[in-house]
């Protein structure tokens, strides 16, 4: 299947229920206030955010009414566009090499699964890419991690559990900057976002890396449960101001019937979407594309 098959059959759950609302508004109302009120509670029901979802149906407000159009083809172009506008607020960061990147989230987001399938993804690319198992505090998660590691076939650094995560990172940095490794991809426990003495402990693996590595790209992204919704923009929020996330990797699209707030993870918090779970398997992990996912969610 397509990098656009795939995003659009795991936005399917999205997409019909918005689909189906709009044909239905279609139906019943000429373009007018009733129209956007309910165009404006589509995207709402959507998991689209209130401050959002306002600007997206001013945008189609004012634009409508300056072309004089009244028609359902040219409506819905006109919120596609405006849509793909809000994702691409937030651009998406070149990678450079060396790079070193450093994967935060809650608990049970799938880090440590994702952590392979980002391994595998530069893998294909002819990248060779070392794992730090800094996540030394949840039991057997540096033998999950070997597992993935083992299929993307690639190196893992681990300690023991209870180490202390920052000489995982440390050992990892060391062992990648002597064999010269283009990538470095460091697992982290997962933490509540509203445990500061957790928060804080990511500061310090941050500093670790800026200290020891400062010659490598150091890229922090957050691992977000697509199927959490709105909640995925207050954890993004949290970890954002704790340490400067610069992307999102959203696990579980293909679980969710309410994508929306993507835009608002882009639009308003200015943080790109990186990557795309779509599934179960290692090559279920896709770059995202902004005018592919709202073509999937409409």
């Amino acid at each position: 299947m397509s990098l656009f098959g795939k995003i659009k059959d795991a936005l399917k759950k999205t997409r019909e229920g918005v689909s189906t609302k709009l044909r239905l508004l279609f139906a019943k109302n000429k373009l007018g206030e009733e129209f956007y009120d309910e165009l404006e509670e589509i995207l709402i029901s959507a998991d689209v955010s209130v401050r959002t979802a306002e600007e997206v149906v001013e945008e189609v407000k004012e634009e409508a009414i300056g072309g004089k159009v009244k028609d359902q083809a040219f409506v819905t172009d006109l919120l596609k566009d405006i849509l793909e506008e809000k994702l691409e607020e937030a651009p998406v960061p070149e990678i450079k090499y060396p790079c070193v990147i450093m994967f935060v989230g809650v608990n049970g987001v799938g880090k440590t699964t994702t952590i392979g399938k980002v391994a595998n993804h530069f893998v294909s690319q002819k990248k060779s890419v070392t794992v730090a198992a800094a996540d030394t505090f949840r039991a057997a998660a540096s033998d999950q991690l070997s597992v993935w590691a083992e299929r993307a076939n690639v190196r893992i650094v681990k300690h023991e559990e209870g180490s202390d995560p920052s000489a995982v990172i440390f050992d990892a940095l060391s062992s990648a900057k002597a064999r010269g490794t283009d990538v470095v991809l460091v697992d982290t426990a997962g933490r509540l976002h509203v445990k500061e003495n957790l928060m804080k402990e990511l500061q310090k693996m941050d500093r670790v890396v800026t200290r020891e590595f400062p010659e490598a790209q150091f890229l922090k992204f957050l691992v977000l449960d697509a199927t959490t919704g709105q909640n995925a923009v207050s954890q993004a929020r949290v970890f954002d101001e704790a340490v400067e996330l610069d992307g999102i990797v959203l696990t579980k699209l293909d679980g969710t019937a309410k994508g929306g707030f993507v835009f608002s993870l882009c639009s308003e918090l200015q943080i790109p979407v990186v990557f795309t779970g779509v599934g179960e398997k290692m090559e279920d992990l896709v770059p995202f594309d902004a005018e592919q996912f709202v073509e999937g969610f409409i």
